[in-house]
């Protein structure tokens, strides 16, 4: 089961593996980026559905929320600008982007995973094998501004179980294999010691929102990387049940992915969705059927900063996490009964966008 993304929302990935589990098809590899990290880390941590969603609604998850600060860096007029900076220049990873002082928030220092998820713990994990993917940065601070000139400035990692990586050494990177940019390496990087909380800290740090994360000397940006990686997961799976996702934001997000990774997002998503995956689970309609739900983006004029907003209450939070996990149990659980019928999903949310490429 691919977690591909998800953002402050990734509780509706515990209800897709929980339909997952009822519909008889649980999956022994997750393969998670950025918010589809935590909730897989999660998964693997906790022994059953309801334990699992306990935690994601827990207090100290709440708290981490609340946690959340904003950067220096997170003026409105700097956040325009920027914006508008990255929209009028067209090139494609044209300079080495500062991934570690550009950035419009803060997190707090340690992920709230269960024990068998943390750095250092010896627990062994009671669900299933997980591979977290982010990318690692081949350049240093120092090098920021420079003209890339062809450069290759990522590896794609893969942090897994050994498992996993006899399944994944070898294997090609393919943001950077098939032609989608020359920033990325064609080679697709294992590393079988990086403990999961910092794996899933990796691969939240999305360009933009969060600080590179740098553990022993090395780099790293987010999952957004190969955030759709459904190559890999044909590759390391006889089975695949993935998203039918709905479309990056012309506006912001597309102008960021250009900019600092040199692919077209869009482009990438409807190619992904052209491939073929056993089971599709429609999430295209996840911000009109969650409008409102979880942390939200808001401008505090009065003192000159965007900012991320918590539900105002623990109850509240509460209520957002358990309309996520049933909506995330719901469009897997029709995804499932559907492929039993050999039929696919239709997107509910369809555009230009992310419709498949013919």
């Amino acid at each position: 089961m691919v977690l591909a993304g998800g953002g402050f929302r990734f509780g509706y990935y515990l209800g897709m593996h929980a339909a997952a589990v009822d519909a008889g098809q649980e999956p022994d590899l997750l393969l998670a980026t950025c918010g589809g990290a935590v909730a897989g880390a999660i998964i693997r941590g906790l022994p059953d559905s309801e334990m699992r969603k306990a935690w994601v609604a827990s207090p100290q998850m709440y708290e981490f929320f609340c946690g959340l600060q904003s950067s220096a860096r997170a003026a409105p007029g700097r956040a325009i600008l920027n914006l508008a900076l990255r929209r009028l220049n067209p090139g494609k990873a044209g300079r080495l982007p500062d991934l570690f002082r550009d950035y419009m928030f803060e997190i707090p220092a340690e992920l709230p995973l269960p024990p068998a998820g943390g750095q250092g713990s010896r627990s062994a994990p009671v669900g299933p094998a997980l591979g977290i993917l982010g990318g690692k940065m081949l350049f240093g601070e120092h090098e920021v501004g420079q003209p890339r000139q062809g450069r290759q400035l990522y590896g794609v990692t893969l942090f897994c179980d050994e498992r996993t990586a006899a399944l994944a050494r070898g294997l090609p990177s393919a943001i950077g294999s098939n032609g989608w940019t020359d920033a990325v390496s064609p080679d697709l990087l294992v590393d079988t010691t990086m403990p999961v909380a910092d794996a899933a800290r990796i691969s939240i740090s999305d360009m933009v929102y969060f600080r590179c994360h740098s553990v022993n000397g090395a780099h790293y940006t987010g999952g957004v990387v190969d955030l759709f990686p459904v190559e890999l997961a044909r590759s390391l799976a006889r089975h695949v049940t993935m998203e039918l996702k709905p479309a990056y934001d012309q506006l912001t997000a597309i102008p960021a992915l250009r900019a600092v990774f040199g692919f077209d997002g869009n482009r990438r998503l409807r190619h992904v969705h052209g491939q073929p995956v056993d089971v599709w689970v429609d999430t295209t309609d996840v911000g009109e059927v969650l409008r409102g739900n979880g942390i939200q983006k808001r401008v505090d004029w009065r003192r000159n900063r965007v900012k991320l907003v918590a539900p105002a209450s623990y109850a509240q939070y509460v209520a957002d996490v358990d309309a996520q996990w049933r909506y995330g149990y719901e469009r897997a659980q029709e995804g499932y009964a559907l492929a039993e019928q050999g039929q696919r999903v239709t997107m509910r949310k369809a555009s230009k966008h992310n419709e498949a490429l013919p």
